[in-house]
């Protein structure tokens, strides 16, 4: 089967890779993120390799990739450690999140409220639903904390947003019932990555200018000498036999860290998250192999 085919058919196989329970639905992010990669899934999935023996996405954010693919064994780490015990949240007690989530409000006094909540005293479930909630009512589905570590996004301009997506939250859960989910720095959590292994990259991206920079989705952010063990980690890999799939932006100095010994594709990616809406255009991104 070409991969385009494979790409067309993929909400069967997955459906099938869930248990029956779950049949009703096929996972899809439960969070949205800033650089998700859900529009340009087409693309993704065309340049994952075939019969990959382990998957490993190490800047897991929404996991899109991650859900369409179905891996049967997967590494998701990230340094921010809300988002992982989500997952974990949504993976060990989906029921509790859903119960939770249906009751809260969307109002602002109570999202304010809830937004100052010491939720790292939480249980994972507590936190998955904190975190998703925050998520689909602050605006422009933001994450974003300051260097002491609070939640700094203020109050959606959503009517009537959708909280919690039941179907979509157990398919979730069950999927990541196969994964490794772990709070680790990138290059620690490949570390393990071997001949065969597929290793996804989406790393917070080089600014394109001196005001587009985002990289605040935890308190340490992501730098210049970052970018570039980034690269050196993905040649590492590359040398041992792993292969590897890398995002990023197409500002100069990503061209130049990947000049030699990987391949540069250029596609155009849809802005989801802006400040501005008529901002939320076409963006050129860039695929490294």
């Amino acid at each position: 089967m070409s991969r385009s085919s494979a790409a067309a058919t993929h909400v069967e196989l997955s459906r099938r890779a869930i248990p029956i329970a779950f049949e009703e639905a096929s996972p899809r992010p439960f969070l949205k993120w800033a650089g998700g990669k859900r529009r340009l899934l087409p693309t993704l999935l065309k340049h994952a390799p075939e019969g990959a023996t382990g998957y490993f996405e190490p800047f897991v954010g929404g996991g899109a990739l991650f859900f369409a693919l179905l891996p049967p064994k997967a590494v998701l780490a990230d340094r921010n450690q809300r988002l992982i015990r989500a997952y974990r949240g949504v993976r060990q007690n989906v029921e509790k999140v859903i119960r939770l989530l249906k009751s809260y409000r969307h109002d602002p006094n109570f999202f304010y409220e809830f937004r100052e909540a010491n939720i790292d005293d939480g249980t994972d479930a507590e936190v998955a639903a904190w975190f998703i909630y925050l998520n689909r009512t602050g605006f422009n589905g933001l994450y974003r904390v300051n260097r002491e570590n609070r939640f700094n996004v203020p109050f959606g301009r959503y009517t009537n947003p959708r909280i919690c997506d039941e179907p979509s939250l157990r398919a979730c859960s069950a999927a990541l019932a196969r994964a490794d989910l772990r709070v680790e720095d990138f290059e620690v959590a490949v570390a393990d990555a071997k001949a065969g292994d597929f290793v996804y990259f989406d790393p917070p991206y080089v600014p394109l200018s001196n005001t587009s920079s985002f990289t605040s989705y935890t308190a340490a952010g992501f730098g210049e000498a970052e970018q570039r063990r980034l690269r050196d980690t993905a040649r590492r890999l590359k040398d041992r036999g792993v292969r590897v799939l890398l995002s990023n932006s197409s500002a100069p100095s990503v061209r130049e860290l990947y000049a030699e010994g990987f391949r540069i594709t250029e596609v155009a990616a849809a802005r989801a998250i802006n400040s501005k809406a008529s901002a939320r255009g076409t963006v050129v991104e860039l695929l490294i192999t």
